[in-house]
């Protein structure tokens, strides 16, 4: 006696795995190769009563600029350490103790930007000869194209001297206004609009900043779905005796 045993089809889903949406870390404004700050060699220059940026570096024009949508979470910066006798001269001509805090611009037209957000003010003299990192208190939003800016209200000793002529930053003061490094021209409140005029060449601010992208959704992927032909196979069977 025979009979026909089936064999059910077997349907085999094969779900591709989900895709993952990453955010990506990024430095914005670090050197491209470790500079030394001035101080405390002669003269010991710092950074003074100014907001600026890195308008220049070898062939690259967006040394501080926000390369895509994220957030600033922390920022960086490299300290001389001056002498006794240089920081008391610092601290007397220009506003007091060393102190510096990010500050995001949004470029207009001439040279005009537009404060869009700032960092806490941060004091540096316990910093002084080395490399510190600060995290924001709370992170802030920026869009690609804004420019990740430090302003230093009174004055900081994070300048880099003797680079090449392809380098220079830009500061907030007014035309006419280049060699006058005492006067306060550093910006310090949201939405204030000012003039980046003045150009130091051969110099470079040693900070950066810590950018967290949006996540980039990715492509949906199709699911496959794989199909086991259904077969039959015959099968002899012994009757028992006397069946």
């Amino acid at each position: 006696m025979k009979h026909s045993l089936t064999v059910a089809a077997a349907t085999l889903g094969a779900l591709a795995a989900p895709a993952t949406a990453s955010a990506m870390v990024a430095d914005i404004g670090k050197p491209a190769t470790q500079i030394a700050a001035a101080c405390p060699g002669k003269p010991c220059l710092a950074v003074s009563r100014t907001t600026g940026f890195q308008a220049k570096e070898g062939d690259s024009r967006a040394v501080d600029v926000v390369p895509q949508d994220g957030r600033i979470v922390a920022w960086s910066i490299t300290l001389s350490d001056p002498g006794t006798k240089q920081t008391k001269f610092f601290n007397e001509n220009l506003g007091g103790e060393a102190i510096a805090q990010l500050t995001v611009v949004r470029p207009g037209r001439k040279l005009y930007y537009r404060v869009i957000a700032q960092g806490e003010p941060q004091k540096l003299t316990p910093y002084f000869g080395q490399t510190v990192q600060f995290p924001l208190e709370k992170s802030i939003p920026v869009k690609k194209g804004m420019v990740i800016g430090l302003s230093v209200p009174t004055w900081a000793p994070a300048l880099g001297v003797n680079q090449p002529g392809t380098t220079s930053w830009r500061a907030s003061r007014k035309k006419g206004t280049c060699d006058d490094f005492s006067s306060a021209t550093a910006q310090t409140g949201v939405n204030n609009v000012t003039r980046f005029y003045c150009l130091y060449r051969t110099a470079r601010l040693l900070y950066s900043a810590t950018l967290v992208t949006d996540p980039q959704p990715t492509s949906k992927q199709t699911t496959t779905t794989t199909t086991t032909p259904t077969t039959t196979t015959p099968t002899t069977t012994t009757p028992a005796p006397g069946t």
